[in-house]
């Protein structure tokens, strides 16, 4: 028999080997991502459930089937091991980070466009938020499990479930590099060939004791170099540690216990207090006074993290060492970086009198909010993603995280924010566009601060969209008092959808969008209601509400007639210089006569232009697609193409998306909430999720007749795919909207010239 210890550790390093014999022998092999899988549920439906984790070495096939974009080396890693995996096993995904979704999406879409071989896959959305919503949620989606599984056993549910149950006694005398072994090995080996090696094995580790934070271990990778140093991890609050051992311990027997939205809860979701006291509790407990932070490359979760913990727990007297943690910013002297360009900030030229007024309309608007919040009203700061038409119903002033980013960026204030984030012990390049507002919590300088300065919250709130999101928003409520909500971010989970969702979304969207989705986010809505009216005066008023949906319908039927106005009008009578803060200045104000107003007073003008013969390049030659956010520290940045080579933006998300992503009719007897709900459970989708957003951009760039694209470094590597498939010519920038402080303004220009004069020029002449 081998080496036991070996066993174990081969069994976690190397599930995929364990996959391949249990296949040989005869074995239902299904692979398994995500921590939070049922495994007693999957192995009492006849399966053999091996996890499936990122390796270490290239990744050549996944980089060329899916760029670098969305995913990461751990997404990419596991995507290579998915095509490299010629068994045709089943692949269960979950929701435990966000990559998990994404991946899934990838898989499934390139499923479809025929890029690997077809083999089953599913997706396991499961909500972890501690409400009964969740919980229906759950029970919904376990439900759909079991009926792609073929059904479950209920008397091998509750036996495998009582394996799971003592597993905890039977490996508790392991740590270190054996205990992450024998966790690891548990989620590939059958429960019988587990158990025997970890009763083998010998419990003793030599080293001194150390408690282990942060990034998840996929392997014994991080407890062997610990081990080397003379370190013995005997104890961790990590997802693939302790918490999976916890989790065990109250292993459901019946499927309605596994629908309980507390069990295997991912450390990013929960509060940061609450774990360093447990972390701190435990540690005296075990006699643990030292303990390690660990900050995987990639993982901002456990960047946000880790400074909260390092000096709370040095606060307790205890020893902190941070492991993997990114280098020191760099010292202004030495080897200098790349100049910025010297037009960087400049103003755009705006040559629309529709949207003159707009920047004196925001001062006072944001001078009113101020005002008022010095009054005592209670403000909300949300995500973009968050539905803020209930805080505008209610009454309750609110800002939008990224449009103050926006602000911060063009008041070239992003370089001091990013120290103020350093100096409080946050990263400053750890989705750096999203947290500028707890940002601005510390800034002290009023005479720098812009526009005078954010005010405190009372309520922040966001969809769990990325792993930093929750972390973000937990530290910004900790710092501040104020009291968060966080919404399930729910993924579209079926393998077949409507492709072609920019039609049917807008009166079919209770047709069009999956039921358990819809249900989800209507009760959550309810819940964030319930919350305000208890902790303020604020009263919701459905008559005001309904009132508040219909003028937002209003307000984007404008915009689309304006964007399909553009994309048949050549040339075009404007360029997304004068479409992007024409259409984002009211987006924030939605639901408004103002903005409804704004949006039509936008459209006349742009009519009229176009009537009258009037183009924003009179000598237009090229027209193009810009692909991701705007450069909204260089709002001049894409109209210099256009003396030099007639070439015009003709083409953003923010027009685009306000057309076709926002729209949510009513038929008489149709929830105005529920409409709500289908704004908001879908954004995102259309953006960044494979299919979704490939189809509708490229439906776009041949509706707008383009030439080419050009996309930042957060743009989605499917949809840069699709547009290529599509014959569209693509430019890749390695450029970020936002922080702009390592970038080469001469080479960039020097790219996007040779893009004009080839590529874009050569498809130009082809297609007229």
């Amino acid at each position: 028999m081998p080496d036991a210890a070996a066993q174990l550790i081969a069994a976690c390093d190397d599930p995929g080997a364990v996959a391949e014999r249990l296949r040989c022998e005869g074995q239902a092999v299904i692979r398994v991502l995500g921590q939070d899988a049922p495994y007693a549920l999957l192995r009492a439906a006849g399966r053999a459930p091996v996890r499936m984790v990122p390796r270490p070495g290239p990744t050549p096939d996944a980089d060329m089937l899916a760029g670098d974009g969305t995913l990461s080396q751990r997404g990419r890693s596991l995507l290579q091991q998915i095509v490299g995996d010629a068994s045709g096993a089943p692949l269960l995904f979950t929701h435990a980070d966000s990559e998990l979704p994404q991946l899934f999406a990838t898989v499934r879409d390139l499923i479809r466009a025929g890029d690997i071989a077809a083999r089953p896959i599913h997706m396991l959305d499961l909500g972890h938020q501690p409400r009964e919503s969740s919980r229906a949620y759950n029970a919904a989606r376990i439900g759909q499990l079991v009926a792609w599984l073929g059904g479950v056993d209920a008397d091998h549910l509750a036996a495998y479930a009582a394996e799971e149950r003592a597993r905890p006694a039977a490996m508790q005398h392991l740590s270190g590099v054996l205990r992450i072994a024998a966790i690891g090995a548990a989620h590939a080996l059958p429960p019988a060939e587990w158990l025997g090696p970890v009763a083998q094995v010998s419990g003793e580790a030599p080293g001194e004791p150390v408690f282990v934070l942060g990034s998840p271990h996929f392997s014994t990778a991080r407890a062997r170099d610990l081990a080397a140093r003379g370190l013995d991890a005997k104890a961790d609050d990590q997802d693939w540690g302790d918490p999976l051992v916890a989790g065990w311990a109250d292993s459901p027997e019946m499927l309605d216990g596994l629908s309980d939205p507390a069990r295997l809860v991912p450390r990013k979701l929960m509060p940061v207090t609450d774990r360093a006291t447990a972390a701190i509790a435990r540690m005296a407990a075990l006699g643990i006074t030292r303990a390690v932070i660990v900050e995987s490359v990639g993982d901002e979760a456990a960047a946000w993290d880790a400074g909260y913990f390092a000096s709370t727990l040095e606060a307790a007297g205890l020893a902190v060492e941070r492991i993997g943690a990114p280098p020191p910013p760099a010292p202004t002297t030495g080897t200098p970086r790349p100049a910025p360009r010297a037009q960087d900030g400049r103003r755009s030229r705006k040559s629309l009198t529709s949207i003159a007024s707009f920047g004196a309309y925001q001062r006072d608007w944001f001078k009113g909010v101020r005002d008022a919040v010095a009054e005592g009203a209670p403000l909300a700061i949300v995500n973009a993603n968050s539905p803020q038409e209930i805080l505008r119903a209610m009454d309750v002033p609110f800002v939008v995280n990224q449009w103050w980013a926006s602000i911060v960026a063009a008041k070239q204030q992003s370089p001091r924010y990013f120290q103020l984030l350093r100096d409080h012990g946050y990263p400053s390049d750890a989705e750096a566009y999203s947290a500028q507002g707890i940002a601005a919590m510390f800034d002290a300088d009023p005479e720098q601060a812009p526009w005078g300065g954010l005010p405190r919250p009372a309520f922040v709130q966001a969809p769990l969209g990325t792993d930093a999101t929750p972390r973000i928003f937990d530290h910004w409520a900790r710092e501040t008092g104020a009291e968060p909500f966080l919404f399930e971010r729910s993924i579209e989970s079926r393998i077949d959808f409507p492709v072609e969702w920019w039609d049917r979304l807008h009166d079919d969207w209770d047709s069009a969008i999956e039921p358990e989705r819809l249900d989800l986010m209507t009760a959550e809505l309810h819940a964030v209601i319930a919350r305000i009216e208890a902790g303020t005066d604020r009263r919701f008023d459905p008559d005001r509400f309904a009132h508040i949906m219909n003028l937002v319908n209003e307000q984007e039927d404008y915009y689309r007639r304006t964007r399909d106005l553009i994309a048949g009008a050549h040339p075009a009578p404007v360029s997304i210089s004068d479409t992007m803060p024409a259409t984002m200045v009211p987006q924030w104000h939605r639901g408004t006569e103002w903005a409804r107003d704004a949006a039509r007073d936008f459209y006349h003008e742009v009519t009229a232009r176009h009537e009258a013969g009037e183009a924003a390049c009179a000598n237009e030659k090229l027209r193009l697609m810009w692909v991701g956010r705007g450069m909204w520290s260089d709002m001049g940045f894409t109209q210099r193409w256009e003396a030099s080579h007639g070439a015009v933006f003709v083409w953003s998300m923010y027009l685009a998306l306000a057309a076709d992503g926002y729209i949510r009719r009513t038929a008489q007897g149709q929830d105005p909430l529920r409409a709500l709900a289908a704004r908001f459970v879908t954004m995102g989708d259309e953006l960044r999720m494979p299919t979704w957003a490939g189809a509708w951009h490229v439906r776009e760039a041949q509706s707008h007749a383009v030439d080419g694209a050009v996309a930042l470094s957060d743009a989605d590597p499917f949809v840069l795919r699709a547009l290529r498939r599509a014959g569209v010519p693509v430019l890749s920038l390695d450029l970020d909207n936002y922080n702009r402080e390592a970038s080469d303004g001469d080479a960039v220009d020097r790219q996007i010239a040779a893009f004009l004069e080839g590529p874009a020029s050569d498809y130009a002449g082809r297609r007229r």
